[in-house]
């Protein structure tokens, strides 16, 4: 428990610390997979149960090159990278039978659902950024989660939207997201959450601010780029971009 508070108390000095080094912004950019949703365990298992067939093992080095990417990006990388004997196509086919047993009941993470309504409440605009297909997204969201990403009235799927010709680590899903706002608003004053290392240089590369809550495991080497790190979305605070604080 005492260890516990000084992580706690360390924290907050963190960000008493740095609360300068934050800009105001006006709307928000949520990332999904790993950040609002735990799919990214379930990618692990989906893709570990195709490459086990070749004898071959999805490491976690893999995994983190490639989180953000397309999923054509994702098959080109994985298929190269363990000289699997499939093309892409075959590649995807076998995801798309993985994901169709696992993601129907994918969980919400952590300090998310309140985040999310919060801002909604307060009629901050909010978009989702998310490098899923439009079809990943309604597995992922159909059965358990519609009411939540109701309160997105902007959405940018990376892997169907033919204006984000690059994946994650290239700014295009971030710019491409902004530009749906009807005010189209400048890369300053838009805030990205994400939880992947390509998904941070994405945001950085298309000039806005980015808080980071990587998966646990991640070598913290690798946040350097973020502009804030959080081991918890639990954590944020909204103030300290100027945005309206939590009630309670």
């Amino acid at each position: 428990m005492v260890q516990k508070q000084f992580v706690i108390r360390r924290f907050y000095c963190y960000l008493i610390i740095n609360m300068g080094a934050f800009n105001a912004v006006t709307h928000v950019l949520f990332d999904m997979d790993g950040l609002i949703l735990n799919t990214e365990d379930l990618y692990t298992v989906a893709f570990q149960n195709i490459v086990s067939k070749f004898g071959k093992n999805y490491t976690y080095d893999l995994k983190i090159s490639l989180m953000g990417s397309q999923m054509h990006e994702t098959a080109d990388m994985i298929i190269k990278a363990l000289d699997l004997p499939m093309t892409r196509d075959e590649f995807i086919e076998a995801s798309k039978k993985e994901f169709a047993t696992l993601f129907p009941d994918t969980e919400v993470l952590p300090g998310v659902r309140r985040l999310i309504e919060h801002l909604h409440k307060n009629n901050i605009p909010i978009g989702l950024a998310t490098s899923s297909s439009i079809e990943s997204y309604e597995l992922k969201t159909t059965k358990r989660h519609q009411q939540l990403f109701s309160l997105f009235p902007y959405k940018t799927f990376g892997s169907s939207d033919p204006e984000v010709k690059k994946g994650k680590p290239y700014p295009d899903i971030f710019l491409v997201a902004a530009s749906r706002f009807p005010d189209k608003p400048a890369p300053e004053q838009c805030l990205v959450f994400e939880d992947a290392i390509n998904g941070v240089k994405a945001a950085r590369a298309a000039g806005m601010q980015v808080v980071m809550v990587p998966d646990p495991k991640l070598d913290r080497s690798y946040t350097k780029e973020a502009t804030l790190v959080l081991n918890s979305m639990e954590e944020f605070k909204p103030e300290l971009f100027g945005l309206p604080p939590f009630s309670n």
